[in-house]
């Protein structure tokens, strides 16, 4: 009888390990480093969502930097998610290095980060196109519906700040 509570308490906590794995959003920093973005308690979370291959990344990048600017010193933290695949045969298949010269090119003011699978950031916060920006409040949840879709007419930064203002 204490060996079947044992066991059974093993697989419990083994299903525990395994549920709060997958609520994690796998993202890494270009030197491998996993980053828990939803983990940051106390501080609002801003993801703008791209791909480096994307024509309007270079305009995403620029408002990037405005918020990151506008932050800078605030419980506010601001990254770039790269959906590039890690998989070489992949259409969309951009290696570290390759995510490297995109933020140095375009001068990104923020760390990138990696989501490796290309679409477990857009599943886990109901992201239905890209480029795309999230806010996530100071408990690591999404703070209203994604910001999709860049209009390079539009400047996307005021509304996201009325967002991240209201958190704060």
């Amino acid at each position: 009888m204490k060996r079947t509570h044992y066991i059974i308490a093993i697989f419990g906590l083994l299903a525990a390990f395994a549920a709060s794995a997958l609520a994690q959003t796998p993202l890494t920093s270009l030197s491998g480093d996993r980053v828990d973005v939803q983990g940051q308690r106390g501080k609002v979370v801003i993801l703008a969502i791209g791909a480096s291959w994307l024509p309007l990344s270079e305009k995403q990048v620029e408002y990037t930097n405005v918020l990151a600017k506008k932050y800078a010193g605030r419980d506010v933290v601001i990254y770039f998610v790269a959906t590039d695949s890690t998989a070489a045969k992949s259409r969309n298949y951009a290696s570290a290095d390759d995510l490297a010269k995109f933020s140095a090119d375009h001068k990104l003011a923020v760390a990138l980060l990696r989501d490796s699978d290309g679409a477990a950031t857009l599943k886990k916060f109901s992201i239905d196109q890209v480029p795309s920006f999230v806010i996530l409040d100071k408990q690591g949840n999404r703070a209203g519906e994604p910001f999709g879709g860049i209009d390079p007419k539009f400047d996307i930064t005021v509304p996201i700040s009325r967002v991240v203002d209201g958190l704060l």
